[in-house]
């Protein structure tokens, strides 16, 4: 390495002058394309001075651009979900319905009366926001909206029961997605597990038991285990149960039910999970459920049932830190209006795609195998599952049609797939790379099919 060499080297001014940085300008603004100019010819220094040869101007200005797409791009994006997995916790769960979006913008554009009460003429409280919808829908008497259901059980365990016992069956001591254990929140929140049972089988017994020789238990927690299921030898104690050992000893009981449905799931050839509204009439003191899974709205923790509980909720500090916002709040209500409005199936997205039947999934994949082989792509429509996904209906599946190519090496090409703007995400199946028209939107169909073409096309070259 000479010094010659690092002379030839152009200066950022020079750089930063060339006609196509001139166009990154009004993208990334004369800060952040003269700093990615810098930290490419420092970066082409030290290559120099470690033997190698200055590169052309062309491709300092084209690692430069690719700085700023790399550094600067950003990171949570849309991508198109083709897995058939429908509440897709990696990619984000529940798609919002247009009205959902429709009132986020409203709220987001301008001012709102998040905490103001228009008739008085005064500060308001956020939580009156989708409480009464909320009572209408489930049955009961308050309910409280935090910013997702652990918050709402941490919250819940946190005012009825710290410093006091909790019962739970050892066969509700789960752990969801994301290291969400119901030992470590309940040991957060200052209440004392108490286990009862074991892990395949437990009694009404065993909760009698432990109330006749525990003196200082709260509440009971019921735990919905809607993320896996204990098959065989197995006895549970049922929610009504539950209910009316509590009512003999004067000790509410806590129903975490995890996804929170509020549609009969068996209506749609599913196995049926509890709802909500069922759970509320079975006399549970209170109920947890979260937003963006079965609900099918916005990410959140919902808590609903008998005002003398939910109402020092309310009041207690740490419902300050989960407190939902202002998008959340309105995206959740206007969920909750296709609800009322008995449209749910229609209007929601998550239910949409469970109440697709499998002659329309057919009549999309075939359109997608008439597209590609007008394209010079052969695929096939085969037999497929979709699940629920999302920590919902464990072991659940839909019948589906997918569309399925035969390639030499269909990792490469989901990965490519991957890669592409926007991404599209696949999955591969007995070798090949299949596509489940279920999990894809309506208006996301001819994106999907020109990433199909384009990153197929890119493959043969």
């Amino acid at each position: 390495m000479t010094p010659s060499a690092l002379r030839q080297l152009p200066s950022v001014d020079r750089i930063l002058n060339e006609p196509t940085v001139q166009a990154l300008l009004p993208f990334y603004g004369h800060r952040l394309v003269v700093t990615a100019i810098r930290r490419t010819l420092d970066d082409i220094r030290e290559e120099v001075r470690a033997g190698g040869e200055p590169p052309p101007p062309e491709a300092i200005l084209a690692r430069a651009a690719a700085y700023l797409q790399e550094h600067l791009a950003p990171t949570l994006k849309p991508v198109i979900n083709a897995t058939g997995v429908v509440i897709h916790t990696n990619l984000g769960r529940a798609p919002l319905s247009a009205a959902a979006r429709a009132a986020m913008d409203g709220v987001a554009r301008g001012y709102s009366n998040l905490e103001y009460d228009l008739a008085a003429g005064r500060r308001g409280h956020r939580t009156v926001h989708a409480e009464r919808l909320l009572c209408e829908l489930t049955g009961a008497e308050a309910a409280l909206v935090v910013n997702n259901n652990a918050g709402a059980v941490l919250l819940a365990l946190t005012v009825m029961a710290r410093g006091k016992g909790v019962l739970i069956s050892r066969g509700q001591l789960i752990e969801i997605g994301g290291g969400f254990r119901i030992p470590e929140v309940m040991a957060q929140s200052g209440a004392r597990l108490v286990e009862v049972g074991t892990t395949n089988r437990t009694h009404r017994r065993d909760y009698e038991q432990a109330l006749a020789q525990e003196l200082d238990i709260a509440l009971i927690l019921y735990a919905h285990s809607s993320n896996f299921r204990i098959i065989g030898f197995t006895a549970e104690v049922s929610l009504p149960e539950l209910v009316e050992i509590g009512q003999a000893h004067g000790i509410p009981v806590i129903a975490d039910l995890g996804s929170g449905a509020l549609l009969d799931t068996a209506a749609f050839g599913l196995t049926h999970e509890p709802t909500v509204q069922e759970s509320v009439a079975a006399g549970a003191a209170v109920v947890c459920f979260s937003g963006d899974k079965l609900l099918g709205g916005p990410q959140a923790g919902i808590i609903v049932g008998r005002a003398e509980y939910v109402e020092p909720m309310k009041r207690h500090p740490l419902a300050r830190a989960l407190r939902a916002d202002k998008l959340c709040l309105a995206a959740l209500q206007a969920t909750l209006m296709h609800y009322l409005r008995e449209e749910a199936t229609e209007q929601i997205p998550v239910w949409r795609m469970i109440a697709t039947p499998v002659e329309e999934l057919e009549r999309r994949a075939r359109r997608w195998r008439r597209a590609l082989a007008r394209a010079g792509i052969r695929a096939e429509v085969v037999d497929g599952w979709s699940t629920v996904g999302g920590g919902s209906l464990p072991g659940e599946t839909l019948p589906t049609r997918l569309l399925a190519l035969s390639l030499p090496n269909p990792d490469r090409i989901a990965a490519a797939l991957r890669r592409h703007d926007p991404p599209v995400i696949a999955r591969i199946e007995d070798d090949r790379l299949v596509l489940d028209p279920r999990t894809v939107l309506p208006e996301e169909e001819s994106i999907l099919l020109r990433a199909l073409m384009n990153v197929l096309s890119d493959s043969r070259t």
